[in-house]
């Protein structure tokens, strides 16, 4: 142990190689559904790559290839960047806390585990990416000279990438904080086939044409650089090929740099243990922030317990992350195809106030606390009125928010206040019949299953919950009669009245839906209790 200071960091890539082929082996001896899963995973990856490959090579001999292979060389080092942020538990040596016991120095460490980090499905990944990319676009042998040297650079930024992010944000990938961000990649991954989906469209109507914008952009952000050096020695641009191939060993160089910095700070660091002995103690006072412009009276405490568990809670942070994501996101890019509607704001709607529709038997079995302090019709009320009040503190907002930007993106003020008036009256009924839905019919949220949102025997419960959306809608029926006798009236100059309507309508049905759940709230609570409670 004594030589392993002064070792080369070349001695060193062998053993954290074979660490990292341990560490693979023995993960996949734990069970053989882990195992199957890899297996899966491994083949569905090799597939995907492949068909990748061909697809770039077809694009040998077209147009403004490199128009799209120079930004997807970028798009690859984003994802680099963002996958240890969204799935920091994948690759237990992006941990460098492991090795502070070890007497290594940060030089031959870093070298060492960036070479065992070429290691795995997602290096060979890129590199197929990398090679159809070249294919696409070298013509010449000075081009596939300087791909020589790109491809390993490309390759190189983004496993430098990977490392050090991972490395500057180690406490924050350990923590719950980190386990929450890794929920929330679910958001990430439905905005982005959204995205996706969106750009496939536009290329098919336009080509790759439509791509020279970005790629002008991403030929100077590296490993797009690399990959654009490609193309310039093969029409002999040299001296611009050359540029680049250095700004990209630059990059790499201050990648390199600041993972060293950042891997010799965490290996002297205290640990979090120690961090929290020695950090004085904080008390926060309870009536400052957002609880002091909430009502007083249990009304308030209920609102203020449900803004904190949907923060606080993994579960429920990414519920709401999910629906305010992709509730915004569809509409928007339904107007980006062409769809220029402002009704699109009614799938949003829809899809935050799911929120409500199982406000008790989120709580699971923690709901016997609350079943305690209800003893009356106003007890029961008053929690449920601060449920939906956290409720309305973030879809009110929200909605106007998504209305606004529809209305940005399309010009159509016009049928602004309209649509708006509509939109909160929808807020109103599914909130009321949501409350209704939540003590009519309850199920629990298991919280060791990141991927199951109903227990086992509850399925069915769960959708007939939802089939209240129905008459949510159904209870905004005489304004939705309103707007149509509007418009066939040829009275769309009123149209304004519909939002201050709207709002008071909304605010009508959902009360009414309030005291109608808590009238039966109280004589449920068994029920309740047992049905949020079932494993």
């Amino acid at each position: 142990m004594s030589a392993a200071p002064s070792a080369g960091p070349l001695s060193l890539v062998p053993v954290f190689a074979r660490l990292k082929l341990t560490l693979l082996r023995n993960g996949l001896r734990q069970s053989s559904k882990r195992k199957a899963v890899y297996i899966v995973s491994l083949a569905l990856t090799a597939l995907f790559g492949a068909l990748q490959l061909l697809g770039l090579w077809a694009l040998r001999g077209t147009g403004h290839a490199a128009a799209l292979t120079v930004p997807l060389a970028t798009l690859l080092a984003l994802g680099w960047a963002l996958a240890p942020l969204l799935h920091p538990s994948g690759d237990e040596t992006l941990n460098p806390a492991r090795l502070a016991m070890l007497p290594l120095r940060p030089a031959p460490l870093a070298t060492a585990l960036l070479i065992s980090s070429l290691i795995g499905m997602g290096p060979a990944f890129t590199l197929l990416i990398l090679v159809g990319s070249v294919i696409a676009t070298a013509y010449g042998a000075g081009a596939f000279g300087v791909a020589v040297l790109a491809v390993p650079l490309a390759l190189l930024v983004c496993v430098a990438l990977a490392r050090a992010v991972a490395t500057a944000n180690i406490r924050l990938l350990s923590s719950r904080k980190g386990r929450d961000l890794a929920l929330l990649s679910g958001v990430i991954i439905g905005v982005g086939i959204q995205v996706v989906n969106f750009a496939l469209q536009k290329l098919s109507n336009s080509g790759l044409s439509k791509l020279e914008p970005v790629a002008d952009v991403t030929r100077w952000i590296p490993p797009g650089s690399a990959l654009d050096a490609v193309r310039a020695a093969g029409e002999g641009e040299y001296g611009l090929a050359a540029a680049e191939l250095a700004l990209t060993a630059g990059v790499l160089a201050a990648l390199l740099y600041w993972w060293q910095r950042t891997l010799t700070k965490v290996m002297v660091s205290p640990d979090s243990s120690t961090l929290a002995a020695a950090e004085p103690d904080r008390e926060r006072s309870s009536d400052s922030g957002l609880s002091r412009l909430l009502p007083a009276g249990r009304a308030g405490t209920a609102a203020q317990r449900s803004l904190r568990y949907a923060w606080r809670d993994p579960k429920i942070k990414m519920s709401w992350g999910s629906t305010l994501a992709i509730g915004a996101a569809i509409p928007v890019f339904n107007i980006l195809q062409g769809n220029h509607s402002l009704y699109f704001v009614f799938i949003a709607a829809t899809m935050v106030t799911s929120q409500m529709f199982n406000q008790l038997g989120q709580d699971g079995s923690a709901f016997w606390m609350v079943l305690q302090t209800i003893g009356s019709r106003r007890e029961a009320l008053a929690e449920l009125w601060g449920r939906t009040l956290a409720l309305i503190i973030v879809t009110a907002p929200y909605l106007t928010l998504v209305v606004t930007g529809l209305a940005l993106l399309t010009g159509d003020w016009r049928n602004f206040a309209e649509v708006l008036g509509l939109v909160l009256a929808l807020l109103g009924g599914l909130l009321g019949t949501g409350a209704l839905a939540s003590v009519l019919l309850p199920y629990s949220v298991p919280q060791d299953n990141a991927f199951k949102n109903v227990a086992p025997g509850q399925t069915g419960i769960a959708w007939l919950g939802m089939l209240w959306v129905l008459a949510g809608a159904a209870a905004c029926a005489p304004l939705a009669a309103l707007t149509v006798w509007l418009h066939l009236a040829d009275a769309r100059d009123l149209s304004w009245v519909l939002l201050p309507l709207g709002l008071g309508y909304g605010a009508v049905v959902a009360w009414a839906g309030l005291k109608a759940a808590a009238a039966r709230l109280t004589p449920r609570l068994p029920e309740i209790l047992a049905a949020a409670s079932r494993a």
